[in-house]
């Protein structure tokens, strides 16, 4: 009998510490929007509508509207033009949109805002532009498929109304984690990667990377297409491109080298996929929009922002040194990158130059100008696949360094190679 008893209090033991256990996690380990299981129509876009079930997250998403640097120097959401700090950008994007205006990005609730008004876009810019830019892409694409692509943006951008909002990463009915953008969910596909099969993990950072990766238009539908079919290193995506996929070969021809360039465009997702974190199984949303507490609840911030700006939620849960040492590593990171990549951008620029003067060389040598060309296009690119990431290499030090290091070696061998051209060296 008495052998008995302690068995019952011992099971009594084991129930009652899994009941304290799951309400610990219920009221304050779950995030909210696994508690919460509220459903709004599917169309509903307005972030204020959301937040009135969703306070905590709502009140930080609207801090997204501040602008301000970074703390490290470099990025942050001010509106900057870059060319300020790199003027070198003036002379690499000679000829295309981006010698006009290549400012610094804003938060999500200005990414309409910034396409209205950005000097990039005319009366021949197709919709396909406004892909990343609103939540309001699915019932436009549920519409039209991609036809909506080769629609001329402006006849678009009436009809937008909200940019990115909760509804862009969230199905409304379920509150599940969800994808968009068409060009990502066919490029996974591509891979073998069913987006419908990934875990909340995967999706925790496949909803960031459905918008910041590189991408191309088709030249005749205007599709969006990421280029992954190789691989997601720059090398790997330069291969691709020399396929010249659906005939796509350029962005722009060079006014000066004549150089037939490729603009890339935020490849964070690429960059951050093979770095450190990403290989330890950090998501994005870890570090970009980490966990918080108010009084007991834990909840996601939805202050998409840099790490550096929540040194404690976003790094001190996996690192133990100080806040002091891991700002100074990332400081000391970003410095390093910078400066190797103002040295590419310049030498590039340089690169240019001689291959104009070149060209216009009585007896240039045919051969040794393609060459140049050839060159200065594949420098280019990896420079800029640097330059364009928003982390100033961060997301990847060790592929960051590298690829800038080979991106100032092809421009010094494209000066080599015009100097030949025009008879220089001979």
């Amino acid at each position: 009998m008495k052998s008995k008893n302690i068995i019952l209090k011992a099971l009594l033991g084991i129930v009652l510490i899994l009941v304290i256990g799951l309400l610990l996690r219920v009221f304050f380990l779950t995030p909210d929007d696994s508690v919460k299981r509220v459903s709004l129509p599917e169309t509903e876009y307005d972030p204020a509508v959301w937040g009135k079930h969703y306070p905590l997250e709502y009140q930080s998403y609207l801090k997204n509207k501040e602008m301000a640097p970074s703390p490290t120097g470099f990025g942050g959401s001010v509106k900057e033009q870059k060319s300020v700090k790199e003027p070198e950008i003036l002379t690499n994007f000679k000829g295309m949109a981006f010698s006009k205006d290549y400012s610094e990005d804003r938060g999500h609730p200005y990414a309409l805002e910034d396409l209205k008004e950005t000097r990039r876009i005319g009366p021949t810019t197709p919709g396909a532009c406004m892909t990343c830019k609103t939540a309001q892409l699915r019932d436009i694409y549920k519409e039209k498929g991609w036809g909506y692509a080769k629609i001329p943006l402006t006849e678009l951008l009436p009809l937008l109304k909200h940019p990115i909002v909760c509804a862009s990463c969230h199905d409304p009915q379920t509150m599940q984690l969800r994808v968009l953008n068409p060009a990502f969910i066919e490029a996974l596909a591509r891979r073998g990667i069913d987006v419908q099969k990934a875990s909340r993990k995967e999706m925790r950072s496949y909803v960031c990377g459905q918008c910041h990766a590189e991408y191309y238009f088709e030249p005749e539908g205007k599709r969006v297409v990421f280029p992954w079919d190789k691989g997601l290193k720059p090398q790997d995506m330069y291969a691709y491109y020399q396929d010249r996929p659906a005939g796509f070969d350029m962005d722009w021809q060079h006014p000066d080298s004549q150089a037939r360039m490729l603009k890339a465009q935020h490849p964070d997702f690429e960059l951050s996929s093979s770095g450190v974190h990403a290989q330890s199984g950090v998501a994005c949303a870890d570090c970009h929009m980490p966990y918080l507490r108010d009084n007991g609840r834990k909840y996601s911030s939805h202050w998409v922002t840099s790490p550096m700006k929540h040194i404690q939620a976003s790094c001190r849960t996996c690192h133990t040194q100080s806040e002091a040492w891991l700002r100074d590593r990332v400081k000391t990171t970003q410095n390093h990158v910078f400066q190797l990549q103002h040295t590419a951008g310049q030498t590039i620029a340089r690169a240019h130059e001689a291959i104009g003067r070149a060209g216009k060389a009585p007896k240039a040598s045919p051969d040794d100008l393609a060459r140049a060309r050839e060159l200065v296009r594949r420098a280019q690119w990896y420079w800029d696949f640097i330059a364009a990431e928003n982390s100033m290499g961060f997301h990847n030090p060790d592929q960051t360094l590298n690829t800038l290091g080979q991106s100032i070696d092809l421009a010094h061998q494209a000066i080599a190679a015009a100097d030949r051209a025009s008879g220089a060296t001979r």
